[in-house]
């Protein structure tokens, strides 16, 4: 039984830590400094309310602990894209579907296709900085309008993030709710596919408009790629297996290690790249030798160096959650949250509705994921809907809206990347306003139909 009375209400507490948070964006601070600058605030206001510093030190270090293979997962998502760039994994996707884009619908077309390049990479920010950037140059030859193409780009994209197992987004959500992906990705699916399809069927009507344009560009990338690497159709099977593995619920660690040695492989045998060359890729990231030096500057990834300040972002969040928890600060707030549920339906409208707000408010997923995810796994268990629901309505609303905000941090790499703000391409982002209705709904009715057979049993 805590006994133990806190010097500030928790919802001072909570705000201060914010405020954190929003002076870091206005100040160009980087986010983790934001969520160190709360902890530490946080820690001190326990330690006078009665806390022992060596308790809140070891919640500090079993919150490290517990998040371990995550951090690990991280790290080889930085090796992956690197890997998977030089061994031509990446470049082979790029060359078949350009091949298959010609002629059709652009927009259709293109938001299929970087829903497909975003799965197999698993992060949003690295499909647009690739495959994003050359297909932003085509669709503008075609006379698209950029804040258009932005748009389809972010929408598929974002993919990645929802479900991708490649993703660091989709493995917090794995570690947070104690789900495995199979289980997650049965949920996810469920909403995914119809949504694929209301969003490929918007951008087909609006490609309607531009199905005429010079493919010159297109060429000289396919051709570019086709003397800077050893194309075939064989690299597919990489990212194939990689799924097949993931969804059959082998560990992340173990699909990553064979994804990176598969990868190595083929860089060696396909691209006669050396060791010291594989290494320091995966290290350091990768940049394309084509042709092209215009390719070139596309066909580049930072690394396991460039994850770095992505897994301190991840820790800081995620200890501040379990030190929040530690002094019951987040209890009172949340059962504020929570109180009046008493439905399914409800609790659902709600976890999207917490899940969004937390995004909007911390400028990034992760605490959008962690408070919503591990405070709400009670109520779930209580009203008997399973946790993967919890994954799934999060990953369908406070994921996928994040690109949206301009003070968003992805929203941050995406200007650099593109050239343009959040509120030019906001409009245009369909994926991001059509899942989490198409959430709701699929859950409504899934709710009412299991309603209707209850009553029919009776």
């Amino acid at each position: 039984m805590n006994n133990k009375k806190l010097v500030l209400n928790p919802i001072l507490i909570l705000m201060i830590s914010l405020g954190f948070i929003i002076c870091s964006i206005i100040l160009s601070i980087p986010l983790y400094a934001a969520f160190m600058a709360g902890l530490v605030f946080t820690s001190i206001i326990l330690v006078k309310s009665g806390y022992k510093l060596n308790e809140l030190l070891k919640t500090v270090i079993d919150s490290v602990y517990e998040i371990k293979n995550l951090i690990v997962v991280i790290l080889f998502i930085g090796a992956t894209t690197s890997i998977w760039l030089s061994s031509g994994v990446v470049p082979t996707i790029m060359y078949y579907g350009f091949t298959y884009m010609e002629g059709v619908n652009f927009l259709f077309a293109a938001f299929l296709i970087m829903s497909a390049v975003s799965l197999f990479m698993g992060t949003a920010i690295g499909t647009i900085s690739t495959v994003g950037i050359c297909l932003s140059g085509i669709g503008m030859g075609l006379g698209i309008p950029k804040n258009l193409i932005v748009g389809m780009l972010v929408s598929g994209a974002f993919v990645a993030d929802k479900i991708s197992p490649l993703s660091g987004l989709v493995n917090l959500l794995v570690t947070t709710t104690h789900k495995n992906y199979r289980e997650i990705f049965k949920s996810m699916i469920i909403t995914l596919v119809p949504t694929i399809i209301v969003t490929a069927a918007i951008y087909f009507i609006l490609g309607q408009k531009y199905t005429g344009g010079d493919y010159s560009k297109l060429l000289l990338y396919k051709e570019a790629i086709a003397s800077g690497f050893n194309i075939t159709p064989f690299m597919l099977m990489l990212p194939v297996i990689i799924l097949g593995l993931s969804i059959a619920g082998l560990n992340s660690i173990i699909v990553f290690s064979i994804g990176i040695g598969v990868g190595a492989v083929l860089s060696a045998v396909f691209q006669g790249s050396s060791i010291v060359e594989i290494v320091s890729s995966m290290l350091f990231g990768y940049k394309g030798n084509t042709p092209s030096a215009e390719l070139n500057q596309l066909l580049v990834s930072g690394g396991m160096v460039s994850i770095l300040e992505a897994i301190f972002i991840v820790v800081t969040a995620y200890v501040l959650v379990r030190v929040f928890e530690k002094g019951n600060i987040l209890v009172p707030v949340m059962e504020k949250l929570v109180n009046g549920i008493n439905t399914k339906m409800s609790l659902i409208c709600r976890t999207g509705l917490m899940s969004t707000l937390l995004t909007v408010a911390t400028c990034d997923q992760t605490a959008g994921i962690i408070l919503p995810g591990k405070m709400l796994q009670e109520k779930y268990k209580e009203l008997d809907l399973d946790y993967s629901i919890l994954a799934r309505t999060i990953s369908d609303t406070g994921v996928v809206v994040a690109p949206l905000m301009p003070w968003n941090i992805n929203s941050f790499l995406i200007k650099p990347i593109m050239g343009i703000t959040a509120t030019q391409y906001a409009p245009y982002s369909v994926l991001c306003y059509v899942c989490p209705v198409i959430s709701i709904l699929i859950s409504y009715l899934a709710i009412k139909k299991q309603k209707a057979k209850c009553k029919n049993l009776k």
